[in-house]
């Protein structure tokens, strides 16, 4: 019997208004050791389709799974299959970077012994040992962002939902970023990115979903989109095809 994907998004409906739903009957899965690509024109409604997972936002209609299990009726074991890494970092100003980490840690029922060895491992893999104790208010943002990014490695969940996470990094930053997902990847970790930046999603990712109106115009591996769009060449030129007819679209 093949196994549940780690994450299921089924038909969901949903929104910041039950009378003008952003989205509808968005339905796709990530699988254990996959990476998939959330792409969209802004607007597209990635961000609502990304709160939804979170459980920052009820469903109008159909519903959310992370390793089979639903928000209402496991709370604790759905939030704790998953690390998110948002798009604008959030961190306590008067906290160190060590602190951040630890606090991570005892959220997440993290043991002493692999908490110290992977905090060593991702202070060196990121550089940031110097800043080890360095106050939060004391980061630029590509830190923050590093900070971000390494509390969610540090617990080494089921499921990876990461927004665009290369803004504000170097390119040392993003190389060391990539080169752990797709460890964490071999590890078994599902992951669910959602960038602009078509390329590198298509490099790394295994599968693509395309959200546009608050719809999924195309979803699977890049000759699925391309067979979507009715062309051929990269997954950026048959993005464009997809969404070029409605491409003034507001935010959502």
């Amino acid at each position: 019997m093949q196994p549940e994907p780690i994450l299921q998004v089924e038909d969901l409906t949903g929104g910041y208004s039950p009378r003008r739903p952003v989205l509808h009957q968005v339905g796709f899965h990530v699988e254990a050791g996959e990476m998939v690509g959330l792409i969209g024109l802004n607007g597209a409604g990635k961000s609502t389709t990304i709160k939804h997972i979170l459980g920052l936002m009820k469903p109008h209609a159909g519903r959310v799974k992370v390793q089979a299990a639903e928000l209402e009726q496991d709370p604790e074991a759905y939030r704790g299959a998953f690390a998110y890494v948002p798009e604008t970092p959030v961190l306590f100003d008067e906290m160190t970077v060590e602190e951040h980490m630890r606090l991570t840690a005892m959220a997440y029922g993290l043991e002493r012994e692999p908490f110290s060895r992977r905090l060593e491992m991702l202070l060196d893999e990121f550089r940031m040992r110097d800043k080890r104790k360095a106050f939060a208010a004391h980061l630029s943002k590509g830190m923050k962002q590093k900070v971000m990014i390494m509390n969610a490695l540090l617990i080494q969940p089921a499921l990876y939902i990461i927004d665009e996470p290369f803004l504000g990094l170097d390119p040392l930053g993003i190389r060391s970023l990539l080169e752990r997902l797709m460890e964490e990847k071999r590890r078994g970790a599902a992951i669910l990115m959602s960038s602009h930046i078509l390329s590198t999603v298509e490099t790394y990712c295994d599968r693509y979903i395309v959200l546009h109106r608050g719809r999924v115009a195309a979803q699977g591996t890049l000759a699925d989109v391309r067979a979507a769009a009715g062309s051929g060449g990269t997954l950026e030129e048959a993005f464009y095809r997809l969404v070029e007819e409605d491409s003034d679209e507001p935010g959502a």
